[in-house]
């Protein structure tokens, strides 16, 4: 056998790990996340609240949940008309679809002047791009299942300064898991050329893996490979730290109880202004977190299944009670 051959051998390997022994270090599987956390602890029922993210504005604005404004929404074609007063008087705003997913169909506008629209790569758009995006979201081009949609239009978060270099063009949002309403595992996602800006990790942004106890990075991967430099900016990002960790772990763990989903995602936002804003909601929140963290959910999961006193603890107790036992410095 060549040495190509052997290099290339060994290059797979390296690549992938033994079902076996990913149990033992307790990675959770889509499987047995479908069957013993999603179905078990998410109704059903409750699923549109999360899935279409006007409900999920509704519930957001009515719990008080610090969130992204809602500027308007479009709903029908000939409604497509009204943009323009709609955003009229809006310095830089955010167009997205009520069920879009992965990022697809966000258009982010920066700000405006006589030249146009302009987008955070510098693409100079006018009002009949606009328009035209807001007609496919309406006709359903990149929503679940092809169905026709509803186009939301929010303010334009504030980037926190703290991040610059840490992320390009995008801006980089916070996932949490939550179960039982226990933050039990959490890691931030920075955009990259790869990803075109966006913060998704299938498309190559960087995915920082945080310590649940303080918000500093622990480990950092791009396509699902360990990385230590933004791959556009050099940054470090082991030296990544979020500040307003308290308020953004307080944030994610009332969506138990705003949602009534017992196992789901938050995606949260920092501004520069009015600090952690809750962008979204996920009842099938994704498995890649584990392997930003290095480690796997189960043992987490398992250890709150065993508590037998969790509807008497309060939000500040199941706060503490995660950052004392899945803190990384524990």
């Amino acid at each position: 056998m060549s040495l190509n051959v052997l290099n290339w051998l060994k290059e797979v390997k390296s690549r992938y790990v033994h079902p076996n022994k990913l149990a033992k270090i307790g990675v959770l599987g889509m499987n047995e996340r479908n069957i013993a956390y999603i179905s078990r602890y998410n109704p059903r029922r409750l699923y549109p609240l999360v899935d279409d993210k006007l409900q999920t504005k509704e519930i957001v604005l009515e719990a008080g949940v610090n969130a992204p404004d809602l500027i308007g929404t479009i709903t029908e074609q000939h409604q497509v008309d009204d943009l323009l007063d709609i955003i009229k008087n809006t310095a830089g705003f955010c167009i997205k679809p009520a069920h879009g997913s992965g990022g697809k169909g966000i258009l982010v506008v920066t700000g405006s002047d006589d030249f146009g629209y302009h987008k955070a790569n510098g693409q100079i758009l006018k009002l009949a791009d606009l328009e035209r995006h807001v007609s496919n979201i309406l006709a359903g081009l990149f929503s679940l299942g092809g169905r026709t949609d509803v186009a939301i239009i929010e303010a334009l978060i504030q980037f926190d300064d703290c991040f610059n270099g840490y992320t390009f063009e995008g801006v980089p949002d916070t996932r949490v898991i939550v179960f039982k309403g226990f933050p039990v595992m959490a890691m931030m996602r920075l955009s990259t050329s790869d990803s075109n800006g966006k913060a998704n990790l299938h498309q190559g942004a960087v995915g920082v893996g945080l310590d649940i106890g303080n918000g500093s990075a622990v480990r950092a991967v791009q396509f699902d490979r360990p990385v230590m430099l933004h791959p556009d900016t050099g940054r470090n990002l082991l030296d990544l730290q979020v500040p307003h960790w308290d308020q953004l772990l307080h944030l994610a763990a009332s969506c138990y109880e705003m949602s009534g989903l017992g196992y789901l995602g938050t995606d949260i936002v920092l501004d520069s202004k009015k600090g952690p804003m809750l962008l979204e909601l996920n009842a099938r929140p994704g498995l890649s977190i584990q392997v930003a963290n290095g480690v796997g959910l189960l043992p987490r999961l398992k250890k709150i299944e065993s508590l037998t006193n969790v509807k008497k603890m309060t939000l500040e107790q199941r706060i503490a009670f995660s950052k004392e036992h899945f803190s990384r410095r524990s």
